[in-house]
């Protein structure tokens, strides 16, 4: 990468400056969030890390113009970023549904 010479600069300069590569990095970032909520369709088997580090397993259930609803195999429903998602492709419900065309309940959580 070329290395670009700041030294230069006068304060407003760099204030403008800034300012271009913040919109730049809001703009690459509202990029790839919108194509990783392409690739998240509800019922996808999907993995994240927790707030403790481990991996979660569940399913999408719900999009949302800047976030997924996953339901995990933990009984939870955690509201994240579709960027921080790791597409696992079928997830074990898959099966159930296709044997008698229904789809299973989920376990009752008293947290939310």
């Amino acid at each position: 990468m070329n290395e670009i010479d700041i030294g230069g600069l006068d304060e407003a300069a760099l204030m403008a400056l800034n300012e271009r590569i913040v919109q730049r990095l809001h703009f690459l970032h509202r990029q790839k969030t919108t194509k990783a909520l392409q690739e998240a369709e509800i019922g996808s088997g999907v993995t994240f890390e927790g707030p403790d580090g481990k991996a979660i397993r569940g399913i999408v259930i719900r999009r949302n113009r800047k976030t997924v609803t996953v339901h995990g195999d933990d009984a939870r429903h955690w509201k994240i970023s579709p960027s921080l998602l790791k597409l696992e492709g079928r997830h074990d419900f898959d099966g159930d549904v296709s044997k008698d065309g229904r789809v299973p309940s989920f376990a009752e959580s008293d947290s939310r």
